[in-house]
């Protein structure tokens, strides 16, 4: 265990050496000498609609005709500044989004959770590795890669935003919310990575955006559920977890998401979330990082908001901490309300809000919404699934598999002809693609157990495998949940030492890393894979 550890580590010290901090500032793209659209389009704006130019709504293409109505009203009735879609298919999204912006006065912003491309959110798509995968990675110019093509993706699909990449540093293998999300633990191939990522968005005219600011990764509880305590100093905020976002600022970085936390090193107000936070949005990241992009809230429908505070409420709350974009705003008609009464009192001026409208035009003209066209629906599958993003997707997964213990070279296998090879499945009773694939090169008897087997089962394969060797080991079907031991079940632990004590074992562990420290007797492999996810 103490070599496999070793071997993570120094795979961290060969990616962290070779990152070198940016020197010059660079402003976000969107600010550009030529203005012209953005300025004719804010003059035919009321006051009410440059307050409606500040909310995203969430929009779904698997709800009912009743959801897509609720949208058209707010966009033909409030004119709200955009969408962010969720859980549907592409044909279906794309429909959607023709019909809303058919009816905006504004061309909208489309956006979405794209971290790990469109899949994250729509059936039929390329799913790519997640952070955690591709922080094995020692190539980074193939994370550049991923960006430009889920750029592209977006683009095909109508959006201009990809709340992506998380730079959270993952330095609570217990977080709940983060933990594979996450490029890991080290901060400066974090960043080095989602400097990659950015560029390759940003560079196709699709915004990028850091989240969740100010460092979500030091957490032991969700967000979306409660509201989660940081308890770091300044100082180590100021040396970690902010690190990353200040190194994306100075190049160039378009926008960021405010997390819902509570850090009382920065703010010890009870119950409120920086997202709500002055101190922490304007005072820390506009005024300190003298960050001038977008700044998106996290959903305010969170219950690390809305536990403590009504909609409208939070929404003004979040308006005077200075953020830009209120995100998954749910009540938007008594959010301009509660606005415009700040307005009168003199919390907020109008020029204050005229000043926020003017930088989501910078944006969204930035993005070709001043060119605004509709998504062609033809061929639309045929152009989201191209052979270009698989082969993108195969150079990824390959980079990113890590072989931590090889003892005697065992790998490549050698004289196939002349060993006798069986593979176990661990967690999954039918023919993995994985054992599929090992057919391919080689005769193996395969065998595979369900995770949550009964001792019989588990007994009859150990039985069975006597006379062969090497037996490769493939752990799977596990999830990222640390509370429930990453799907990792007691039987499952004793199959593979069981094996590991009578055969030369090669493993394959598909699942989430932190897993190793749930297994015992790794020393006794021959070989350990870490190929990450399922």
């Amino acid at each position: 265990m103490k070599k496999i550890i070793l071997s993570i580590l120094s795979l961290c010290v060969i990616i962290s050496v070779s990152f070198i901090p940016g020197s010059k500032v660079q402003d976000p793209p969107f600010y550009m000498s030529n203005t012209r659209w953005a300025d004719s389009v804010f003059k035919t704006l009321t006051p009410d609609e440059r307050i409606a130019q500040l909310f995203m709504v969430a929009a779904y293409s698997n709800k009912d005709k009743t959801h897509v109505k609720e949208i058209k009203e707010l966009v033909d009735t409030y004119k709200i500044g955009g969408l962010i879609f969720f859980q549907g298919g592409p044909v279906r999204q794309a429909i959607q989004a023709n019909c809303y912006q058919s009816c905006s006065k504004v061309p909208l912003f489309m956006s979405m959770d794209a971290e790990w491309g469109l899949a994250m959110r729509l059936d039929s798509t390329t799913k790519f590795p997640r952070q955690m995968t591709l922080g094995a990675i020692q190539n980074d110019s193939l994370i550049y890669e991923m960006g430009v093509e889920i750029a592209r993706q977006c683009k095909r699909l109508g959006m201009q935003i990809n709340f992506a990449p998380v730079v959270d540093i993952n330095n609570n293998p217990l977080n709940p919310v983060i933990g594979n999300r996450s490029f890991g633990e080290d901060k400066y191939n974090v960043t080095k990575k989602a400097l990659m990522y950015m560029k390759g968005m940003q560079d196709n005219r699709v915004l990028a955006n850091a989240k969740h600011f100010p460092g979500h990764g030091d957490t032991d509880s969700d967000s979306h559920k409660t509201l989660p305590t940081i308890k770091s100093s300044r100082a180590r905020l100021d040396t970690l977890e902010l690190y990353p976002f200040k190194e994306l600022i100075a190049q160039g970085l378009g926008s960021m998401m405010v997390a819902h936390l509570s850090i009382p090193a920065l703010d010890t107000t009870p119950n409120q979330a920086s997202t709500l936070t002055k101190k922490i949005v304007t005072g820390l990241l506009k005024d300190t990082l003298a960050f001038k992009g977008l700044i998106f809230t996290d959903a305010l429908n969170m219950r690390g908001v809305s536990k403590f505070y009504k909609p409208g409420e939070a929404d003004l709350k979040a308006l005077l901490a200075g953020n830009d974009v209120l995100l998954f705003a749910e009540d938007v008609p008594t959010a301009i309300i509660e606005i415009k009464k700040a307005i009168e009192r003199g919390d907020i001026s109008q020029e204050e809000i005229d000043k926020r409208c003017m930088k989501i035009l910078l944006a969204k003209q930035w993005s070709g919404l001043d060119h605004y066209s509709k998504i062609k629906l033809k061929n639309l599958d045929a152009d989201l699934n191209t052979a270009h993003a698989d082969l993108i997707n195969r150079k990824l997964t390959e980079a990113s598999l890590t072989l931590l213990q090889n003892k005697n070279d065992i790998i490549p296998l050698q004289k196939l002809d002349s060993i006798k090879i069986a593979s176990v499945s661990l967690g999954y009773k039918g023919l993995s693609i994985f054992q599929q694939t090992l057919s391919n090169y080689a005769p193996v008897k395969h065998f595979g157990v369900d995770k949550d087997a009964k001792q019989p089962a588990f007994d009859s394969i150990l039985s069975k495998l006597k006379g062969y060797d090497p037996v490769i080991v493939h752990i799977n079907n596990t999830n990222n949940k640390p509370d429930k031991d990453f799907g990792l079940t007691q039987p499952v632990a004793a199959m593979l030492k069981a094996i590991l004590k009578e055969h030369k074992v090669i493993l394959n562990v598909s699942a989430n890393p932190y897993i190793l420290a749930k297994l015992d007797s790794l020393e006794l492999a021959d070989a350990v894979l870490m190929s990450y996810e399922n």
